[in-house]
């Protein structure tokens, strides 16, 4: 991905709710999504901008930019010297560790990417990058889903689902027809039971690790904010005494 940039002397035009006209030396960024921001040297900023439009064209000699999106258009025009280049761009993250290439890694929201190769890996919810690292040079991250499960960025070395599924499959028996509950994957984990399609029954896996079971038979997860059975609709009543129970065993 890159970021192209215009940088001179320049009239920019906006028509829609900011119309406006101005003209200076002016920075121009390009974004890999076609966002077109305008910078002068007041403030942060921009003195025109148009977030992801839905066309845009830039043509040289002479210079021109025409960015559209429904009723707004932003029209960029050199007037004297203007230098177009093109910069190579990456995510930017908190630094995580090192890549197998040597390259620094990043870790952008659920993402983590290495500045040197590109290559990129995706964390699931809740998980945190360690200071630890698998044989194959990667660094490793923490997640619980049921227990405390410690993996490698690259699912190759070994999957969040084939870990769960490990230690929880066939651990729990489906409340509706008493058939085991397998964990499966879909779209994040769950735990689904074996004679679908007959039972349809089938639960999201929370982060968080067993702590006892529940007054309806399901386990029972301690999150951070608190207590939940597997079944996040449950009803049952039987949350409060296994709290109590679960602060003696700490507190002994």
């Amino acid at each position: 991905m890159s970021i192209r940039t215009i940088a001179g002397d320049c009239l920019v035009r906006f028509e829609g709710r900011r119309e406006r006209t101005v003209r200076g030396r002016v920075v121009v960024l390009i974004k890999p999504d076609d966002t077109v921001l305008v910078h002068d040297v007041d403030g942060y900023q921009p003195a025109a901008w148009l977030t992801r439009p839905e066309s845009l064209s830039v043509r040289r000699d002479p210079l021109w930019l025409l960015a559209s999106d429904g009723e707004e258009t932003l029209r960029v025009e050199a007037v004297g010297d203007v230098v177009v280049a093109e910069h190579d761009a990456t995510d930017a993250g908190t630094p995580v560790g090192t890549c197998r290439c040597g390259g620094q890694l990043v870790r952008s929201g659920s993402d983590v990417a290495c500045l040197g190769c590109a290559e990129r890996f995706g964390l699931p919810d809740g998980a945190s990058v360690t200071e630890s690292a698998c044989d194959c040079g990667l660094p490793q991250f923490r997640v619980e889903r049921g227990e405390r499960f410690e993996l490698c960025l690259d699912y190759e070395c070994g999957s969040l689902l084939e870990a769960v599924e490990g230690r929880f499959d066939r651990e729990w028996d489906c409340p509706n027809c008493g058939g085991d509950l397998r964990i499966l994957r879909r779209g994040g984990l769950i735990a689904g039971c074996e004679d679908y399609p007959d039972c349809e029954t089938g639960f999201a896996i929370p982060d968080g690790h067993v702590v006892g079971s529940c007054d309806c038979g399901l386990p029972l997860f301690e999150r951070p904010g608190g207590l939940q059975c597997l079944d996040a609709g449950c009803s049952a009543d039987g949350t409060e005494d296994t709290a109590a129970d679960t602060k003696a065993r700490t507190d002994g």
